[in-house]
């Protein structure tokens, strides 16, 4: 990329929950947001909608997006927590039916389920990309974009919001997290990402696996993971 600018941001949550694709009783959370997920962050940010307009079952990425290198590092561990709640699902068909008559008109249809949520995440996320989008990822986060943006950057599950998202002139020390090389020994910390999600084809959706690097103040070279054009027709 020309006239490539790097550009790090300091994000703190009291609350936080990154879920991977998956089904069941009980939900994880990965110990950090994924590429995809900061990539979805920034353009947030930057007031760049991320949806394509075409009317269509499933609501597509555009294929003209920006490209951004991304780095993620966890500047301490967040506690891991566990929620308790009842889900309301709604049944196939005629599944369950023979419940309703039970609840005499509520909801007949509820299963109780865990979900785990992080607890004091504190990030630095590190980001290359052309002048133009770093200085307007910037403007947004001063209020100073001149158009509306669509909803508001949120930590994972919509009902989590960030405590702080600041840009900092320097990187803080952290553990950043790059993917397993083949032959990886194992090592505490080691998740599973989501780096690009196609949603037209998901068996098309880029993912690897991820391990935290020793605490240092810069992002090794592995940690830096490019997403964009060059994956969107992939």
């Amino acid at each position: 990329m020309e006239n490539t600018v790097e550009q790090f941001l300091h994000l703190k949550a009291p609350f936080a929950a990154f879920r991977p694709f998956q089904s069941g009783a009980y939900r994880s959370t990965t110990p950090i947001p994924s590429p995809s997920t900061v990539y979805g962050l920034l353009l947030n940010l930057a007031g760049i909608e991320q949806r394509d307009n075409l009317v269509a079952p499933t609501t597509l990425i555009k294929e003209d997006l920006p490209q951004i290198e991304i780095a993620i590092g966890q500047i301490s561990q967040p506690e891991t927590a566990l929620l308790c709640q009842q889900l309301h699902q709604y049944p196939v068909g005629a599944s369950g039916a023979e419940l309703a008559k039970k609840t005499y008109g509520a909801k007949y249809w509820i299963a109780p389920v865990r979900r785990t949520i992080l607890v004091n995440l504190d990030l630095v996320v590190g980001f290359k990309a052309e002048k133009w989008l770093c200085d307007r990822i910037l403007k947004g986060l001063n209020g100073e974009l001149e158009e509306s943006r669509y909803g508001l950057p949120f930590a994972g599950d919509n009902n989590f919001l960030f405590d702080e998202i600041k840009p900092i002139d320097s990187p803080k020390m952290a553990r950043w997290y790059s993917p397993l090389k083949n032959n990886s020994h194992p090592q505490p910390g080691i998740c599973r990402l989501t780096i690009w999600i196609n949603r037209a084809d998901n068996t098309k959706t880029q993912t690897a696996e991820f391990a935290p690097s020793d605490f240092c103040l810069t992002p090794p070279k592995d940690a830096w993971i490019e997403i964009g054009k060059s994956l969107v027709f992939s």
